[in-house]
Protein backbone atom coordinates (compact mmCIF):
# COMPACT_ATOMS: atom_id res chain seq x y z
CA UNK A 1 0.00 0.00 0.00
CA UNK A 2 1.43 3.38 -1.02
CA UNK A 3 1.78 6.09 1.64
CA UNK A 4 -0.38 8.37 -0.50
CA UNK A 5 -3.46 6.67 -1.95
CA UNK A 6 -5.82 9.63 -2.35
CA UNK A 7 -4.87 13.07 -3.66
CA UNK A 8 -6.74 16.36 -3.65
CA UNK A 9 -5.33 18.71 -6.28
CA UNK A 10 -6.39 22.35 -5.99
CA UNK A 11 -6.48 24.23 -9.29
CA UNK A 12 -7.15 27.88 -10.07
CA UNK A 13 -5.79 28.26 -13.59
CA UNK A 14 -2.77 30.39 -12.56
CA UNK A 15 0.82 29.48 -13.41
CA UNK A 16 1.23 28.28 -9.82
CA UNK A 17 -1.94 26.23 -10.17
CA UNK A 18 -0.69 24.70 -13.43
CA UNK A 19 2.63 23.80 -11.77
CA UNK A 20 0.76 22.17 -8.87
CA UNK A 21 -1.50 20.33 -11.31
CA UNK A 22 1.44 18.97 -13.27
CA UNK A 23 3.30 17.96 -10.07
CA UNK A 24 0.20 16.35 -8.57
CA UNK A 25 -0.52 14.50 -11.82
CA UNK A 26 3.01 13.08 -11.95
CA UNK A 27 2.81 11.90 -8.33
CA UNK A 28 -0.71 10.50 -8.71
CA UNK A 29 0.24 8.60 -11.84
CA UNK A 30 3.41 7.19 -10.31
CA UNK A 31 1.67 6.14 -7.09
CA UNK A 32 -1.57 5.12 -8.84
CA UNK A 33 -3.47 7.31 -6.39
CA UNK A 34 -7.16 8.10 -6.51
CA UNK A 35 -7.22 11.70 -7.70
CA UNK A 36 -9.68 14.50 -7.03
CA UNK A 37 -9.49 18.00 -8.50
CA UNK A 38 -10.96 21.02 -6.74
CA UNK A 39 -11.80 24.38 -8.28
CA UNK A 40 -13.05 27.03 -5.86
CA UNK A 41 -15.46 29.89 -6.20
CA UNK A 42 -14.42 32.23 -3.40
CA UNK A 43 -17.39 34.52 -2.93
CA UNK A 44 -16.32 35.91 0.44
CA UNK A 45 -15.08 39.11 -1.15
CA UNK A 46 -18.59 40.13 -2.22
CA UNK A 47 -20.49 39.34 0.93
CA UNK A 48 -21.54 42.99 1.06
CA UNK A 49 -25.14 42.44 0.02
CA UNK A 50 -27.55 40.46 -2.05
CA UNK A 51 -28.33 42.92 -4.80
CA UNK A 52 -28.71 42.15 -8.50
CA UNK A 53 -25.11 43.09 -9.27
CA UNK A 54 -23.86 40.47 -6.79
CA UNK A 55 -26.02 37.87 -8.53
CA UNK A 56 -24.56 38.78 -11.93
CA UNK A 57 -21.01 38.64 -10.54
CA UNK A 58 -21.72 35.25 -8.98
CA UNK A 59 -22.99 33.85 -12.29
CA UNK A 60 -19.91 35.11 -14.15
CA UNK A 61 -17.53 33.84 -11.46
CA UNK A 62 -19.30 30.48 -11.32
CA UNK A 63 -19.00 30.07 -15.09
CA UNK A 64 -15.28 30.91 -14.93
CA UNK A 65 -14.76 28.44 -12.06
CA UNK A 66 -16.53 25.68 -14.02
CA UNK A 67 -14.31 26.40 -17.03
CA UNK A 68 -11.19 26.22 -14.84
CA UNK A 69 -12.37 22.91 -13.38
CA UNK A 70 -13.07 21.49 -16.84
CA UNK A 71 -9.66 22.67 -18.08
CA UNK A 72 -7.95 20.94 -15.15
CA UNK A 73 -9.90 17.71 -15.63
CA UNK A 74 -9.02 17.67 -19.33
CA UNK A 75 -5.32 18.28 -18.60
CA UNK A 76 -5.22 15.45 -16.05
CA UNK A 77 -7.04 13.05 -18.36
CA UNK A 78 -4.64 14.01 -21.15
CA UNK A 79 -1.75 13.06 -18.87
CA UNK A 80 -3.36 9.68 -18.20
CA UNK A 81 -4.76 10.44 -14.74
CA UNK A 82 -8.31 9.35 -13.87
CA UNK A 83 -9.87 12.20 -11.91
CA UNK A 84 -13.07 13.27 -10.19
CA UNK A 85 -13.79 17.01 -10.34
CA UNK A 86 -15.30 19.10 -7.56
CA UNK A 87 -16.51 22.72 -7.67
CA UNK A 88 -17.15 24.32 -4.29
CA UNK A 89 -18.32 27.76 -3.22
CA UNK A 90 -17.05 29.43 -0.07
CA UNK A 91 -13.88 30.22 1.81
CA UNK A 92 -11.03 28.25 0.20
CA UNK A 93 -9.38 27.23 3.49
CA UNK A 94 -12.68 25.98 4.92
CA UNK A 95 -13.74 24.16 1.77
CA UNK A 96 -10.35 22.58 1.02
CA UNK A 97 -10.11 21.30 4.61
CA UNK A 98 -13.69 20.03 4.55
CA UNK A 99 -13.32 18.23 1.20
CA UNK A 100 -9.93 16.75 2.13
CA UNK A 101 -11.47 15.39 5.33
CA UNK A 102 -14.57 13.97 3.63
CA UNK A 103 -12.45 12.31 0.92
CA UNK A 104 -9.93 11.12 3.53
CA UNK A 105 -7.17 12.58 1.38
CA UNK A 106 -3.58 11.63 2.08
CA UNK A 107 -2.11 14.59 0.21
CA UNK A 108 -3.27 18.03 -0.90
CA UNK A 109 -1.32 19.61 -3.75
CA UNK A 110 -1.75 23.36 -4.14
CA UNK A 111 0.06 26.16 -5.97
CA UNK A 112 1.85 28.93 -4.10
CA UNK A 113 3.00 32.38 -5.17
CA UNK A 114 5.72 34.20 -3.26
CA UNK A 115 4.28 37.43 -1.88
CA UNK A 116 5.62 40.18 0.32
CA UNK A 117 4.63 40.28 3.99
CA UNK A 118 2.44 43.30 3.28
CA UNK A 119 0.66 41.56 0.40
CA UNK A 120 0.00 38.47 2.52
CA UNK A 121 -1.40 40.64 5.28
CA UNK A 122 -3.50 42.73 2.89
CA UNK A 123 -4.95 39.80 0.91
CA UNK A 124 -5.28 37.42 3.85
CA UNK A 125 -2.92 34.69 2.61
CA UNK A 126 -4.20 31.61 4.40
CA UNK A 127 -1.82 28.72 3.69
CA UNK A 128 -0.74 28.58 7.34
CA UNK A 129 -4.39 28.33 8.36
CA UNK A 130 -4.87 25.47 5.91
CA UNK A 131 -1.96 23.56 7.47
CA UNK A 132 -3.65 23.88 10.87
CA UNK A 133 -6.96 22.57 9.56
CA UNK A 134 -6.03 19.35 7.73
CA UNK A 135 -4.92 15.91 8.87
CA UNK A 136 -2.93 15.02 5.77
CA UNK A 137 0.19 16.08 3.92
CA UNK A 138 0.19 19.33 1.98
CA UNK A 139 2.53 19.98 -0.94
CA UNK A 140 2.92 23.58 -2.05
CA UNK A 141 4.23 23.87 -5.60
CA UNK A 142 5.83 27.12 -6.77
CA UNK A 143 5.77 27.88 -10.48
CA UNK A 144 9.06 28.60 -12.17
CA UNK A 145 9.54 30.71 -15.27
CA UNK A 146 10.06 27.59 -17.37
CA UNK A 147 6.73 25.88 -16.59
CA UNK A 148 4.76 25.39 -19.78
CA UNK A 149 1.75 23.38 -20.81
Amino acid sequence: MAPFDRFLLCYDGTSEGRAALRCGAALAKRLEAETHLLAMLDCSYWARGFDVLSSVNFDLDERAAREILQEGVEKLQGWGVAVTGHLLVGNPVDEIARLADSLRSDLIVIGHRHESVFTRWWTGENHALLLDRVNCGVLFEVAGASVTD
